[in-house]
């Protein structure tokens, strides 16, 4: 059996294309959704009192920053490998915490069901959640403190803040 083939003779680019498939199918994503749902995300983020201030300081050319998130929502979304950044090197540096994430969970939570089929949204919703989770535990391990299940960072407290 060739390495790239699982047991019934699939292989992983066509068991990807598969998943692919059912995740359209089921779902209704398609590039196109993608485009609208990261603009449209990133126009509240712009405007959001907590996370404008980082993205401002961050973010000199929002064209190529846009383009960037539609293939890193591509890939995240659809698999469709187009991403091909390093995003906890990106956001390591950033002074942001857990307050930081939930905003950015609850502006995306909330444009993924404005503009999204419930089903989409939902696909969406799930792995931002990851993401952000994945983030969160990265910057604070960056800043030497490891989070225990259910924990969350806070930036200059002692002891991490459990999730509620």
């Amino acid at each position: 059996m060739a390495k790239s083939e699982d047991e019934g003779g699939v292989s992983q680019t066509e068991r990807r294309t598969r998943i692919a498939a059912d995740i359209v199918e089921n779902t209704g994503i398609d590039e196109e959704l993608i485009r609208k749902l990261v603009h449209e995300f990133y126009a509240r983020v712009r405007e959001d009192d907590i996370l404008a201030p980082i993205f401002d300081h961050h973010i000199s050319d929002w064209t190529s920053h846009l383009e960037k998130m539609c293939a890193f929502w591509s890939s995240v979304a659809l698999m469709t490998g187009r991403y091909h950044g390093r995003p906890m090197e990106k956001h390591l540096p950033l002074p942001v915490d857990a307050r930081h994430f939930d905003r950015w969970l609850a502006l995306f939570e909330e444009t993924a069901k404005q503009e999204c089929s419930p089903a989409a949204a939902e696909h969406f919703i799930e792995r931002a959640r990851r993401i952000a989770e994945s983030l969160e535990m990265g910057i604070a391990s960056n800043s030497g403190v490891l989070l225990r299940k259910g924990e969350r960072y806070v930036r200059g407290k002692a002891t991490p803040k459990t999730a509620e």
